[in-house]
């Protein structure tokens, strides 16, 4: 049977197959909860024990609740709402040899190319409408299995089993339809959102696995999905947040666009969203700059995205010394060159909150000879200065079509979080951190 978070959590990444559906996901579980909607382009008014949130390019969103006016600091989960995958180009259609018709696209981020072969994809993203001048946003999402990347036979390539290096402009495009599909994908996707084709005036199109996700294993002990990098975060990270109460600080939960490609964008953890948005929270309770000052030196923040767990093939890609299992807790990442933000007085903050909720904790580093991924932690760290952990979930074959991560571990997150959120963490002194219920 599988568990109920599991369940909540393929359904979510079911409904997400973009950054955009990811946002208007988390935008309808807060509204469910209470939460009210704020614009940046309107003025904020903020209340004692208020729940309010804030998209920017409706693919990232800002989440807080209001503890107090005279609030201690911030406490911050981020985590991001994008995967890598292959976005449609403009003017998508390719005519092959006067029989097939493919759609042109281009990779996004670091995939595992090989993953998105011989399996079921479709389109989903966001298209934009022209009525009158004015322009209106459509989330879209073709329901059916409507594309297919094929391989090419072992006959052809008789090294394929070898190692492949795959061209993303001339191995990876997906097959659309036989030559009667010519001129029907612009007609398909204005149809998809009840317009019509000559209003659309431009799209954000992005390929998706149609593979639903599934539990397995003897227990059912593993789950595996689309997108578990970085939803998995994503979700529990708003769970958390809902599950949880703060009568001091604020608690905020970001998901931020663009990770997978640098997050050097208006959206990305790198822009100004997060720092817009804390600075309004403190202007909209009626504190000043020296205020703010304050409670940011006392504030405290988790990057939450996966780490790699063991290998079961290749257990000596591993650190020797730092090996992290699926369903064995919550990962807290380390590395000596800064790619994770993690340090030991941001690391024993987090533990000493997980061992509070029984919450084991895990520790992952790279072996010193790999070089490994980075996370938006250090990026927010740019715009908002505080100190930072960089955690988890361990999970098998990161940036695949179809990722593996453990059943146990989603609830694992989901208390270590809560943990977070309930409790009040305050710096009265550099590198003298109190944790209080």
């Amino acid at each position: 049977m599988c568990k109920n978070s599991t369940s909540q959590l393929l359904s979510f990444i079911k409904n997400s197959p973009t950054c955009f559906h990811t946002v208007e996901s988390i935008r309808q579980m807060l509204c469910e909860n209470g939460f009210c909607e704020l614009s940046e382009n309107e003025s904020w008014n903020l209340t004692e024990g208020g729940k309010y949130f804030v998209t920017r390019n409706r693919s990232s969103i800002i989440a807080f609740t209001v503890g107090s006016i005279d609030y201690s600091g911030f406490q911050i989960v981020a985590s991001h709402s994008d995967s890598p995958t292959f976005k449609v180009k403009e003017n998508a259609e390719i005519s092959v040899s006067d029989n097939y018709i493919q759609l042109n696209t281009e990779r996004y981020g670091g995939m595992l190319c090989s993953t998105w072969l011989d399996r079921p994809l479709s389109v989903a993203g966001r298209v934009i409408e022209n009525i009158n001048g004015s322009i209106k946003t459509h989330l879209v999402k073709v329901d059916k299995d409507l594309l297919l990347i094929p391989n090419l036979a072992i006959h052809m390539n008789r090294n394929a089993n070898d190692g492949v290096a795959y061209n993303a402009q001339v191995d990876m495009l997906p097959l659309f339809g036989g030559i009667d599909a010519k001129g029907k994908f612009a007609e398909l996707i204005a149809e998809e959102c009840g317009i019509d084709k000559e209003r659309v005036v431009s799209t954000d199109l992005f390929l998706y696995n149609r593979m639903p996700g599934t539990v397995w294993g003897n227990d059912c002990e593993f789950v595996s999905a689309p997108q578990l990098d970085d939803l998995e975060c994503a979700f529990t990270s708003v769970k958390a947040l809902l599950n949880s109460k703060n009568d001091s600080a604020i608690c905020v939960c970001g998901v931020f666009d663009n990770e997978e490609v640098g997050s050097g964008t208006k959206q990305g953890a790198a822009s100004t969203f997060l720092y817009d948005t804390l600075t309004r929270i403190n202007y909209a309770l009626k504190k000043d700059m020296e205020y703010y000052n304050r409670a940011v030196a006392s504030s405290f923040m988790i990057s939450a995205d996966n780490a790699h767990a063991v290998h079961p093939n290749h257990p000596n890609l591993s650190d020797p010394t730092n090996k992290v299992y699926m369903n064995k807790g919550i990962v807290i990442k380390y590395n000596a060159n800064q790619k994770y933000t993690t340090d030991a007085v941001s690391a024993a903050v987090f533990k000493a909150i997980c061992e509070k909720a029984n919450v084991p904790v895990q520790s992952f580093t790279n072996r010193s000879d790999m070089l490994g991924g980075s996370t938006l932690g250090n990026i927010s760290n740019s715009k908002v200065s505080l100190n930072t952990v960089d955690i988890g979930l361990a999970q098998l074959a990161m940036h695949s079509s179809y990722e593996t991560a453990g059943t146990r571990d989603i609830d694992y997150m989901i208390d270590g979080l809560t943990s977070f959120y309930s409790h009040v963490i305050k710096t009265n002194s550099d590198g003298f951190i109190e944790i209080k219920e």
